[in-house]
C-alpha cells in the first residue's frame, strides 16, 4: 500500500475521464505485439584469457519472437560451427574461446521477428585480438657524432588500446628524459643533440596493453657517439668538444610534423574526446618549444603541455577548441614553426527520435527523426529491419517523416531511423501496434488496502484499453461517480483519496469501457489510527558525567502492532540496537540510557516509531552541561607602576553561562609556584584592571566559574613586573608582652611581602613613658619585635611601629599604649571573714588590695583553705589546701564542698598575670553537724515464717553524733504495687542489728535502714527477702541440713552465687545495672526519695557520684539561708573559675580527702556531697 503525506487540493468531480493509455502504460504479454529488443551487447574484446564470449540480444513480444543474425551484413547461421552454444527463445549466443577464433571478428545485427513485424538491435562489434609481439629483427648499432640529432624507433605491435610505451635499460631503470630526449606519442625515442654520455648499447622500448595483460619488449638497441672526426687531434679533449660543438651548432628543425608535412597540416577531433598536438624539434643548443592560438582565444582554462612542452593537451574538446595552433622552436641560432588546423567533429546525436505506441483502427500516424553531427549525418528508415522501398510504401516518406492515414491492424509494424556519418551509427525502433481490444484491468480484483487517519490512500486501477477507456469509480453501493473535495483521479486510473477519515473506510469499485467493451473491479480500504510519540524528557539538561534516561511513550493502532517498529536517532544517524562504547549508551526498546555523559552526547535524540502504514518522530534536545573550558590568549595592556589591564577569551561555555571570572597571580620571589586569588569579575566580562603591590614580578591565570562549578586554570600570561616604592601601610596589632617585671617587649604583625613595596625593609619603632615630657626613643629593626630591659614595673608607654624600605618610609603610625612588665602583688586583702551557710557550704569576704599595689593587671583573688580537725572525734588533721580562683574585682565568694562538723583555716591572696601576692592572716571557722551518709550495708541474717533478723554496718560518714536508726520494711511483688511502709525506730546508736516480727510467711518484703544525727537521718541502705512457708521450714531444716549432699549442694550454689556477684560487679562497673539496683528503681523508698530531693533539687543521681551543672540547690539549708547568692560567689579550683558575669567555666580542684571528686578541668563543677 502506497502512502504519502496528505495535502489540500481542490474540489474535483470525477465523470467519465478519458486516459490516453497507450503511452503510459506498458502492453501486457497477453496482447498481440510486435517485438521489442530489450537487452543487447555493445563493443566487446575477445580477450585470450577468457574461457567464452557473450553476443547478447534479447527481446519481447506476442507471439514469441524468433532470431536471426547478421554479420557484417551477411546472414550468420549459429550453427554453423559447434563453439557457438545457442539457448531457446534467446537469441543470445556464446562462442567458446577454443582453437583460433579470429574468423569470429565482425560486426553482428540480431533481428527479432514475429508475424507482425522485426526489431533489430544496434550493431554489435567483437573484436579478436592477436597476442601482440615485436618481430625479431637485428638492430644495427648507431654510431653518429656528438651533436647530431638521432631517432630510435620502436614501432610497437598492435593490440587493444590503451598502449604504454616505456624506454627503459636492460636493468629496467627508465632511460631519462628532458628537453633534449623526449619520446613522442608514437614511442619513438628523439634526440635533439646527442652526447657522449647517451652512448649505451641496452636502449629498450617496452609496449604494455593492460586490457591484454601483456608487456612485449623490442630487442634493445645500441648508440655509440663518438667525437667530431675532423677535430683537431692534437688539442685537449674539452678543446675538441668546443670545436666540434661550434662546428654542430645549427637552428631548430623540426622532426614531428616531418618537414615533408609543409608549414601546416589539418587534425581532426571529435568534440568531448582529447585533442593531442605534438611538436618535436632536432637542433644545437636544445631548442625550447612553446605554444600559441593563431585565431581565436585560448580556452578559458590554459591547456596543458606535457613531454617537456612538446605535446599541447586539451580535454573534454568543444567546438570552442576549433581553431589554428602555432607552435614554436626556438633557440640562439634561430626558429621553426608549424601550424595546426584544429577541426571539431562530433558522431551522430538525435534531436528527435521516433516514438511508438499503441493505435487504434481508424487513427493517423506520424513519426519523426531528426539527427546532428559533423559532418551532417545521413537518414535512412526501415520497415521491420528492411529499407522502405517509396514505391509500395502506402504512406508518406521523407528524410525527416513517415505518416500514415487510417491505420489498419495490418499496419503493426516495426519503424527503425538510422543516422551515419563517419564517425558512427545511431539506431532508434518504433513499434507501432494497432489494436482493437476491450479494456484489460491489469489490477487485481478485490486489493485489500489501508492507510492512517490524515494519509492518502492510493487505489490501484491499472488500465490497457485501445481505444483508450472512460474510467470512473464509485464507493460502496452507490452508482455515481465519485465526486468531493479530496477524491483524485490519476492519469493511470489510480483513484488518490487525500487527508483520510475514518468514515473513508469501504469498497470502492473502478470501471473501464470503451468501444469493444467494459471491465470493472474492487478494492476494500481500511482506515487506521496515526501512530503518536512523546519523548521525556522533553529537552533535558544534564551534568557531564551524569547519567540521563530518555522514554519513548507510543500508541499506535492495534492491527498493526505486528508491523511496530522503534528505533532510535542522534542527529539523524541511527544508533545501533545494541549498547554502544562499552555498555555506556544502552538501547532497551523504548528507553534511551546514556551513563557518564560526555560533552558529544549532545544534540537531538529522535524516537523514530514505524508501522506498515505510516512512521512518525519525537525528538528531545539533549543539553550537556559542563564547567566552561579554560580560557585563552591573555593579553596585557595599559601597563601602570600599580596597575594592568588583563584581557583574555573565553572558553566554550557549555551551556550555563560563564557568570564569574577569577583572576589568580603567581609571583616568583617571595611564594613561587603557589597562586593566590587577585580580584572576581562578575559576568562575562573578558577584560579587567587589576589593581597591583610594587616590586613584584606578576603572571597572572584567569579560572571562568559557571552554575556548574570552575574551570581549569588558563595558561598563565607573560610577566609583568612592577617598580619598587615606599610602604603604604605600617605594622598592625602593636601589643606590649614581658616576662621580667623591669622588661617592656613591644611586639607587632609583620607587613605582607606583597606589602613590602621595595627591598631593604626595615620597622622604625619609637617609644617613650606616657605623661612625662622627654624625647621619643627610636631603634630600627628588621625582625617584628623589640625588647627594652631597665624599665620600671607596669608602667604606660607611648609606642609607634613605621615601616621603612629603600625607597622610604610609610604613613605616619598611629601611638599605641602599652604597660611595662608587671610583679607580683605585694599586699595582702584584709577584713577577710567567714559566713558559715551550711554543714558544707561557707561564704566568704575581704577587703581588696590597693591598686598601686597589685603591680600589673588585677586578674581576681584565690581563696585558700584547709582542715585542720574534725570535731566528730577531735582528731587533728595534716593540713591540705584547697584552692578556688575567683576573677575580676570582687570582695566575696562561696567555698562549697566543705566536711561538715569540721574546723577550717583560711587565708585569701590577690593575683595578676605575674603571679599571687602574699596570703592574709588566717581565719578559722567550723562547720556544723550534717546528716549521716548511708549505712555500708543491709542483710538478712535470717529468714523464718513470720520473722526476720536483719544486721547493718556504720554509715561510711557520720557528719555528726549518731541518734540511733530508722528501721522501715514494706511488701513488694514482681508489679509496682507495693504496701504501706512501716517504720521501726532503734533509739540505740550502737546497735547493728534487729529481729523483726510479726511478717506474714511466704511474702516478699523490702527492708531500708537509716543512720541519723540531730540534723536528720541520711540516706537508706536497703535489702529484699521472702519468708518461709507455714510448717516447711523446720521440717526440711531438721530432715536435710544434716544429709552430706545437702551441705555440697548449699557449697555449689554459694560458688555460683559468687560467680554471678563477681559478673554484676563488672557489668556495674562499665554502666550496667543488676537486679538488685533494678528492683531499687521499680520499689523506690519514698521517704528517701523525699529526703534526696530536699537536698539535692533535680539531682536525680545516688550519692556515690559527683554532682555536675548547676548548684541551685545544694540542701534546704542553702533555699533557707543562701537563696540570695548567686554562683558567681562561687570560686574556681586550679583548674577552672567563674566568670565575672557568673557563668560557671570551671570546677573545684585541689587537695581532697579519700572520697573526694578531683577536678576535670571541664565547663563543668563537680563537687563530692556528703549527705
Amino acid at each position: 500500500m502506497e502512502m504519502l503525506l496528505s495535502t489540500k487540493g481542490i474540489t474535483i468531480c470525477l465523470f467519465f475521464f478519458v486516459l490516453s493509455l497507450a503511452a503510459a502504460i506498458e502492453i501486457p504479454l497477453s496482447v498481440s505485439q510486435l517485438p521489442t529488443i530489450t537487452e543487447q551487447s555493445h563493443t566487446q574484446v575477445a580477450y585470450p584469457f577468457d574461457e567464452d564470449f557473450t553476443i547478447k540480444c534479447e527481446a519481447r513480444g506476442n507471439p514469441q519472437p524468433t532470431f536471426n543474425w547478421t554479420k557484417d551484413g551477411k546472414p550468420f547461421d549459429l550453427s554453423s560451427d559447434p563453439r557457438i552454444v545457442t539457448t531457446n527463445n534467446s537469441g543470445t549466443f556464446v562462442i567458446q574461446n577454443r582453437g583460433i577464433i579470429n574468423n569470429f571478428q565482425g560486426k553482428y545485427r540480431c533481428f527479432a521477428s514475429n508475424v507482425l513485424g522485426t526489431a533489430i538491435s544496434e550493431e554489435i562489434e567483437l573484436i579478436v585480438p592477436s597476442v601482440p609481439k615485436f618481430p625479431k629483427e637485428k638492430i644495427e648499432p648507431l654510431d653518429v657524432e656528438h651533436g647530431d640529432s638521432v631517432i630510435l624507433h620502436c614501432n610497437p605491435p598492435k593490440g587493444i588500446p590503451p598502449l604504454h610505451i616505456y624506454w627503459m635499460n636492460i636493468d629496467l631503470q627508465h632511460i631519462p628524459q628532458d628537453e633534449r630526449v623526449s619520446m613522442s606519442l608514437k614511442g619513438d625515442l628523439y634526440f635533439a643533440n646527442v652526447e657522449e654520455s647517451d652512448s649505451r648499447s641496452d636502449y629498450c622500448c617496452f609496449a604494455a596493453f593492460p586490457r591484454l595483460r601483456t608487456i612485449v619488449q623490442k630487442m634493445p638497441m645500441t648508440l655509440k657517439v663518438s667525437r667530431l672526426k675532423h677535430a683537431n687531434d692534437s688539442g685537449s679533449p674539452n678543446a675538441a668538444v668546443t670545436k666540434a660543438n661550434f662546428i654542430k651548432e645549427r637552428k631548430p628543425k623540426l622532426l614531428i610534423p616531418p618537414e615533408s608535412a609543409g608549414s601546416s597540416s589539418s587534425v581532426t577531433v571529435i568534440k568531448g574526446g582529447v585533442l593531442l598536438l605534438e611538436c618535436i624539434a632536432e637542433g644545437l643548443p636544445t631548442p625550447h618549444l612553446s605554444w600559441v592560438k593563431v585565431t581565436g582565444n585560448m580556452p578559458k582554462d590554459e591547456p596543458e603541455t606535457e613531454n617537456f612542452g612538446k605535446t599541447l593537451k586539451i580535454d573534454q574538446v568543444t567546438a570552442a577548441d576549433e581553431g589554428t595552433y602555432k607552435c614554436t622552436a626556438s633557440n640562439p641560432m634561430g626558429r621553426a614553426e608549424h601550424e595546426f588546423h584544429v577541426h571539431v567533429e562530433e558522431p551522430p546525436q538525435w534531436l528527435k527520435k521516433p516514438e511508438g505506441g499503441v493505435y487504434s483502427v481508424g487513427t493517423n500516424l506520424v513519426l519523426l527523426c531528426e539527427a546532428i553531427g559533423n559532418p551532417e549525418p545521413s537518414i535512412q528508415w526501415k520497415l521491420n529491419g528492411m529499407p522502405i522501398d517509396g514505391r509500395t510504401f502506402r504512406g508518406r516518406i521523407s528524410t525527416r517523416e513517415i505518416s500514415l492515414t487510417n491505420l489498419q491492424l495490418q499496419d503493426s509494424a516495426v519503424f527503425q531511423c538510422e543516422a551515419t556519418n563517419k564517425h558512427g551509427t545511431i539506431l532508434a525502433s518504433a513499434n507501432v501496434n494497432v489494436l482493437n481490444i476491450a479494456p484489460l484491468i491489469l489490477t487485481p480484483d478485490g486489493e485489500n488496502y489501508a492507510t492512517v487517519v490524515g494519509y492518502s490512500a492510493f487505489l490501484h486501477c491499472d488500465i490497457f484499453a485501445s481505444p483508450a477507456a472512460d474510467v470512473r469509480w464509485t464507493k460502496d453501493d452507490s452508482i455515481e461517480p465519485l465526486s468531493a473535495f479530496h477524491y483524485t483521479l490519476n492519469k493511470n486510473g489510480t483513484l488518490e483519496i487525500r487527508d483520510t477519515k475514518k468514515e473513508d473506510s469501504g469498497s470502492y469499485a473502478c470501471w473501464a469501457s470503451n468501444s469493444v467493451g467494459k471491465r470493472a473491479i474492487t478494492a476494500n480500504l481500511d482506515i487506521r489510527d496515526a501512530t503518536k510519540l512523546v519523548v521525556t524528557p522533553k529537552n533535558p539538561r544534564v551534568l557531564k558525567s551524569h547519567s540521563i534516561l530518555l522514554k519513548c511513550q507510543a500508541e499506535y493502532d492495534s492491527h498493526l502492532k505486528h508491523s511496530f517498529k522503534l528505533s532510535w536517532r542522534k542527529d539523524g544517524d541511527e544508533l545501533p540496537v545494541n549498547s554502544t562504547e562499552g555498555g555506556r549508551i544502552i538501547l532497551d526498546r523504548d528507553t534511551l540510557f546514556i551513563s557518564s555523559v560526555l560533552l558529544e552526547d549532545q544534540g537531538v535524540y529522535k524516537c523514530v516509531a514505524s508501522t506498515a502504514l505510516d512512521t512518525a518522530e519525537a525528538e528531545a534536545q539533549l543539553i550537556v552541561l559542563d564547567v566552561p573550558d579554560p580560557p585563552e590568549d591573555l593579553q596585557l595592556s595599559e601597563n601602570q607602576n600599580r596597575s594592568v589591564r588583563l584581557s583574555w577569551k573565553a572558553g566554550a561555555s557549555h551551556n550555563s553561562p560563564v557568570n564569574e571570572s577569577i583572576i589568580e597571580f603567581e609571583e616568583n620571589h617571595w611564594e613561587p609556584d603557589t597562586w593566590q586569588e587577585l580580584i572576581r569579575v562578575p559576568g562575562n566580562d573578558t577584560t579587567a584592571l587589576l589593581p597591583l603591590s610594587p616590586y613584584v614580578n606578576y603572571q597572572f591565570r584567569v579560572v571562568s566559574v559557571n552554575a556548574v562549578g570552575r574551570s581549569q586554570p588558563s595558561k598563565p600570561s607573560l610577566r609583568y613586573a612592577t617598580p619598587p616604592a615606599a610602604p603604604d601601610k605600617n605594622p598592625e596589632n602593636i601589643r606590649v608582652e614581658a616576662s621580667e617585671p623591669n622588661e617592656m617587649v613591644m611586639k607587632w604583625e609583620p607587613l605582607k611581602p606583597l606589602e613590602r613595596n621595595g627591598p631593604g625593609l626595615e620597622y622604625k619603632v619609637s617609644w617613650r613613658q606616657r605623661g612625662v615630657e622627654t624625647d621619643w626613643n627610636e631603634e630600627l629593626v628588621k625582625k617584628h619585635s623589640l625588647s627594652v630591659r631597665n624599665v620600671p614595673t607596669f608602667v604606660p608607654y607611648e609606642i609607634k611601629v613605621q615601616a621603612v624600605n629603600s625607597l622610604g618610609s610609610g604613613p605616619e603610625p598611629n601611638i599605641t599604649i602599652g604597660y611595662s612588665g608587671e610583679d607580683v602583688p605585694d599586699a595582702a586583702p584584709s577584713g577577710v571573714s567567714v559566713e558559715v551557710v551550711n554543714s558544707t557550704l561557707a561564704k566568704i569576704f575581704w577587703l581588696g588590695i590597693p591598686r598601686d599595689r597589685v603591680r600589673g593587671h588585677l586578674r581576681g583573688y584565690k581563696v585558700h583553705w584547709w582542715k585542720t580537725r574534725s570535731m566528730l572525734d577531735g582528731k587533728k588533721h595534716h593540713p591540705e589546701k584547697h584552692v578556688l580562683t575567683f576573677v575580676g574585682e570582687r570582695n566575696y565568694g562561696m567555698i562549697p564542698g566543705l566536711e561538715p562538723f569540721s574546723e577550717f583555716h583560711l587565708t585569701v591572696s590577690a593575683f595578676n598575670s605575674r603571679g599571687h601576692g602574699p596570703e592574709s592572716s588566717p581565719v578559722f571557722f567550723e562547720t556544723p553537724e550534717g546528716v549521716p551518709e548511708q549505712p555500708r550495708f543491709l542483710r538478712i541474717l535470717n529468714f523464718d515464717k513470720d520473722s526476720v533478723t536483719l544486721s547493718w554496718g556504720l554509715p561510711k560518714k557520720a557528719n555528726g553524733h549518731l541518734t540511733g536508726y530508722i528501721l522501715q520494711y514494706q511488701i513488694i511483688n514482681d508489679t509496682h504495687e507495693v504496701g504501706a511502709m512501716s517504720n521501726v525506730s532503734v533509739a540505740n546508736h550502737s546497735a547493728l542489728s534487729w529481729h523483726l516480727a510479726g511478717l506474714s510467711p511466704s511474702t516478699k518484703y523490702k527492708f531500708y535502714i537509716k543512720a541519723c544525727t540531730a540534723q536528720g537521718c541520711g540516706k537508706a541502705a536497703t535489702e529484699e527477702g521472702l519468708t518461709l512457708a507455714q510448717g516447711t521450714y523446720a521440717g526440711i531444716y531438721e530432715g536435710i541440713s544434716t544429709q552430706g549432699w545437702f551441705i555440697g549442694l548449699m557449697c555449689a550454689i554459694a560458688l555460683l552465687t559468687l560467680l554471678l556477684l563477681t559478673i554484676c560487679f563488672v557489668r556495674r562497673n562499665k554502666g550496667g545495672k543488676y537486679s538488685v539496683k533494678e528492683k531499687e528503681d521499680l520499689h523506690p523508698d519514698p521517704e528517701a526519695q523525699s529526703i534526696k530531693d530536699e537536698i539535692f533539687g533535680e539531682y536525680s543521681d545516688s550519692d556515690e557520684k559527683p554532682l555536675k551543672g548547676s548548684l541551685q540547690s545544694l540542701n534546704g539549708d542553702i533555699k533557707a539561708t543562701g537563696s540570695a547568692d548567686s554562683l558567681v560567689d562561687y570560686g574556681e579550683g586550679e583548674h577552672g573559675m567563674f566568670n565575672e558575669d557568673g557563668s560557671f567555666i570551671g570546677a573545684y580542684s585541689g587537695s581532697k580527702e579519700k572520697g573526694s571528686v578531683e577536678s576535670t578541668g571541664s565547663s563543668t563543677a563537680t563537687f563530692p556531697l556528703h549527705a
